[in-house]
């Protein structure tokens, strides 16, 4: 059976979603999620506990890989783009079109985006790390402001970032 545990974060309440093995979803409170209600019933367990410490630990600057069981939800196409996404370093950031010709189709950015969009794991699965090819914001399910403040929380604070 599917658990949810609402947390608090420095972006704003999370909703995480795990089944007895894996972590299946993170969720805003006002994200593109958010309508969709609970998923699954309220409680916590191993999982959830894990990654809410691990969070924490990342929050504070002091965790800059996660080490969680994942299960996102999705097709194979976005299996593999969430896959490659695990693999941007922390505090880097790549492009849509990067993505696209690592993963075989330079012309696919378009398809890329989409499923970046469709992640169910944001921060975890890093998708706030891709970025327009002109370096600026774009969409994230949390909001522009969130992926701002995940993309500054892993730079330090040190670079500008474009809006």
């Amino acid at each position: 059976m599917d658990l949810y545990e609402d947390i608090e974060s420095p972006v704003g309440r999370l909703r995480l979603i795990a089944s007895d093995t894996s972590l299946l979803g993170i969720w805003f409170e006002h994200g593109r999620d958010a309508a969709r209600g609970a998923a699954g019933t309220r409680g916590t367990n191993a999982v959830i506990e894990r990654t809410r410490a691990q969070l924490e630990e990342y929050f504070a600057g002091t965790r800059r890989e996660f080490d969680l069981p994942l299960e996102p939800r999705g097709t194979d196409f976005q299996r593999r783009v969430w896959q490659r996404l695990t693999r941007i370093a922390y505090g880097d950031t790549t492009t849509y079109g990067a993505l696209a010709a690592e993963l075989g189709n330079s012309k696919g950015s378009r398809a890329v985006g989409l499923a970046n969009g469709s992640n169910p794991i944001p921060i975890v699965i890093p998708c706030h790390r891709v970025i327009g090819a002109d370096g600026s914001l774009t969409g994230f399910g949390g909001g522009l402001a969130i992926k701002a403040m995940l993309l500054q929380l892993e730079r330090g604070a040190t670079q500008p970032l474009l809006l």
